[in-house]
């Protein structure tokens, strides 16, 4: 049997999706078109990601060299967080993405975390904690060589629109059809499964399943089958972004910064080609144009001609991510915050775990409702990460922040996570023995509280005898360990030399 599979709109999430059923289903078990519209533009701006784009193209076979250079791409270690918690007196951290090598330091992070939670002078920075931290402020790419015997994690910054556009080639080399067209109408047959979309160019396209990549308009799930949407508004104010590109930097950093302003953050994503810088923010306490305003201001380019992109956007997601005969995928599925670049992360996921409970059901809606629980837990679970960032700041000097600090609107799980941590919990063991708390990790959580000084007042009196780990007793092991890896912009250039 092959299965007849349509993928409605393209973009970085249409074409990761081609791929991936490509791959797995190529050979003899599905017959993939994807459909878009090329005048309808994708929100192409500098995007960073998860190290789970690692493993989509691990998934796929394709070695950096071959797309790196082609999207000029860089690579990322982690995330440095700026002006989210003044009061406590932590000006910044970093947050690197966890490694193999990590297993050998991350419990000297954690207990002095919990020694500094019963309120002892001890050090807490992640950064110092963990090798991605430390490559991150050496400026070196988390590219160990052959001879490093732990297994690298880390993420990317890209070129969303590049990205796309390589994707499409992959998958057209894989057997994709691609048809151009826009929909015009959407039929269903009499069990109220979508038949076929109707499009001005294309014609009528027929499958037996289909794909909602169209974006945040989700023109099959919201518009043919009238699946309802869960705003996340309650406690994700952010709705609206403005991005101002800049010349590339002579030293390209290996993290995405993420600086906060008067209602919202900024972001900065470094490229080989340029540097992508956005100022996500609510519409609700700060118009376009004074954000646009503060951005060029944060960036010295009061003056300068280049014009500034808007956007806004809708955070929430479907109740069911999976209907009928249709899949959502990417926008069209929701979208929880560019905080944590999450978006591509929970595009893999979603698309593997359709995969698995498709085949798994004999290629029917079989597991259809299991599917959707999985899917929209993990959203609900990254929901509560990125609201922790907010919930956490102190910050005073505008309602927006005030707004966030007392955002009552917090769910049962993140609740349990940040009442353990208040109370000098084992949060390792309730993260081990509940995983069903959280989609992060212990040590994640680990990272975010402590870089916000998340923490009590130190006690009056301290005490000699505690067992804990000073920085400097791990900076010899992760400076020794940093020692196997290339600056990045060696990186760069090696990777463009064996692209050529």
């Amino acid at each position: 049997m092959s299965l007849r599979i349509a993928i409605i709109g393209g973009g970085t999430a249409g074409w990761m999706t081609a791929n991936l059923l490509a791959h797995r289903w190529g050979a003899g078990k599905a017959r993939i078109t994807l459909v878009e519209a090329p005048e309808i533009a994708t929100i192409g701006v500098g995007e960073g990601s998860t190290p789970t784009l690692k493993r989509f193209f691990e998934i796929l076979g394709i070695a950096e060299a071959e797309w790196m250079p082609a999207c000029c791409a860089t690579y990322k270690a982690g995330i440095r967080f700026r002006g989210w918690s003044p009061a406590s007196g932590v000006a910044q951290y970093s947050h690197p993405f966890l490694t193999q090598i990590d297993l050998h330091t991350e419990e000297a992070f954690t207990l002095n975390c919990r020694n500094r939670r019963l309120g002892l002078d001890v050090p807490t920075a992640p950064g110092d904690f963990l090798l991605g931290g430390v490559l991150a402020a050496q400026g070196k790419a988390p590219l160990a060589p052959d001879h490093f015997p732990f297994r690298m994690e880390y993420g990317y910054h890209f070129d969303a629109t590049l990205l796309g556009q390589f994707l499409r080639d992959q998958a057209l080399a894989r057997g994709v059809s691609h048809r151009q067209g826009r929909v015009q109408d959407i039929l269903r047959d009499d069990e109220g499964a979508i038949a076929a979309v109707m499009t001005d160019r294309a014609g009528p396209i027929e499958a037996d399943w289909f794909v909602d990549c169209t974006g945040f308009a989700a023109l099959l799930m919201r518009g043919a089958l009238d699946v309802p949407f869960a705003g996340f508004r309650d406690n994700l104010f952010n709705d609206a972004a403005v991005m101002l590109p800049t010349p590339s930097a002579a030293s390209i950093p290996v993290e995405t910064t993420a600086t906060a302003l008067s209602h919202g953050w900024a972001w900065s994503i470094p490229l080989t080609s340029r540097n992508g810088n956005g100022y996500v923010y609510s519409r609700d306490f700060l118009s376009a144009d004074a954000a646009e305003q503060e951005l060029r201001a944060a960036l010295g380019l009061r003056e300068s001609p280049v014009e500034a992109r808007h956007l806004t956007f809708q955070t929430g997601q479907l109740v069911r991510h999976w209907e009928r005969n249709c899949l959502a995928v990417g926008l069209a599925q929701g979208f929880v915050e560019p905080l944590e670049a999450t978006a591509l992360h929970l595009v893999l996921n979603t698309v593997d775990l359709f995969m698995d409970h498709l085949e798994r059901g004999r290629f029917t809606p079989q597991y259809r409702d299991a599917f959707n629980a999985v899917i929209t837990d993990r959203v609900e679970r990254v929901r509560d990460y990125i609201v922790a960032h907010y919930k956490l700041n102190t910050r005073d000097d505008s309602d927006y922040w005030r707004a966030n600090r007392d955002n009552g609107h917090l769910s049962d799980p993140l609740l349990h996570i940040l009442d353990t941590w208040f109370r000098r919990g084992d949060l390792v063991a309730l993260l081990e023995q509940q995983p069903e708390l959280s989609h992060f990790t212990s040590a994640s959580w680990h990272c975010l509280l402590a870089g916000y000084g998340a923490f009590p007042p130190l006690a009056e009196m301290q005490r000699e005898d505690v067992d804990f780990y000073r920085s400097r007793d791990l900076a010899r092991f992760l400076d020794g360990c940093s020692l196997n890896f290339p600056s990045h912009g060696d990186a760069l250039a090696q990777m463009k030399k064996v692209a050529a």
